[in-house]
């Protein structure tokens, strides 16, 4: 079975894809059985929609395909860490385990104050500890090829 590493790239090429169809470097993938399943990427800008991050578009996508006892089984692979509404989206959902690559602190530390990005300095784990069932979340990791994907994105 192929390990977490494999599927955070898998997530990071999504992110880079996502940049190339003109949105933010943003990507995340749901695998499940040791396979992946489903993959979104950042819609933000294309569909004009705020709501259009790559792991909300994964969720919904996951949630009409999947019964919630075979989501718990599954793992969300990210870019970046997920926001807070991303970590809510995935708390909703009833996915039980979330692994990231970039946090979402050093997001904000490469972005700024981007009027495209206003990062919250929430950590995902802190949304989930707030919840009633448990998440397991394993991050970060592979920084450096998880910023490569943002660099000279956001100046």
């Amino acid at each position: 079975m192929p390990d977490d590493d494999t599927f955070l790239i898998a997530s990071i090429d999504r992110a880079e894809r996502s940049r190339h169809e003109g949105n933010h470097p943003f990507g995340a993938v749901l695998v499940l059985y040791g396979t992946v399943v489903l993959e979104a990427g950042n819609t933000v800008v294309t569909d004009q929609d705020s709501t259009g991050h790559a792991e909300t578009n994964l969720v919904r996508l996951a949630t009409r395909t999947y019964a919630r006892d075979e989501l718990a089984a599954a793992t969300l692979y990210t870019s970046t860490e997920p926001c807070a509404m991303c970590a809510g989206a995935v708390y909703w959902s009833g996915i039980g385990r979330v692994v990231y690559a970039l946090g979402e602190d050093e997001l904000l530390a490469l972005t700024g104050a981007n009027d495209e990005n206003p990062t919250m300095a929430l950590p995902c784990r802190e949304v989930f500890a707030a919840g009633q069932r448990p998440i397991e979340v394993s991050g970060p990791h592979l920084r450096e090829r998880a910023v490569a994907v943002h660099d000279g994105f956001w100046n």
